[in-house]
């Protein structure tokens, strides 16, 4: 319960790093371009990325790189983080005890 609520504002957290990071730079270049989530694993370290879709590919299914992962991949970073973070901590948020008689 406490791992997925931690994780939940984790992702949250790196969401909002990422909307930040967004709109300092169309503050700088005036232009609004959301980093894609391929595009920052390419930026934090590029051989795990190329490595990713053979081993995808032969070890777990070869369907699933093209529609399921690019497409991932193709979404904004921030979109990535903040929809399995917003679900995680909705889904472990800490919950108040009613009393035994109440409903």
């Amino acid at each position: 319960m406490l791992v997925g609520r931690f994780l939940g504002w984790l992702f949250l957290a790196l969401a909002l790093v990422m909307l930040v990071r967004d709109f300092l730079t169309w503050a700088q270049s005036g232009h609004l371009a959301f980093i894609t989530m391929g595009e920052l694993w390419n930026r934090v370290s590029p051989s795990t990325l190329q490595l990713a879709q053979p081993a995808i590919q032969r070890h777990i299914a070869a369907w699933l790189w093209e529609p399921v992962i690019v497409s991932i991949l193709l979404q904004p970073a921030a979109l990535v983080f903040g929809v399995p973070g917003v679900v995680l901590a909705w889904l472990f948020r800490p919950r108040t005890r009613r009393p035994a008689g109440a409903r």
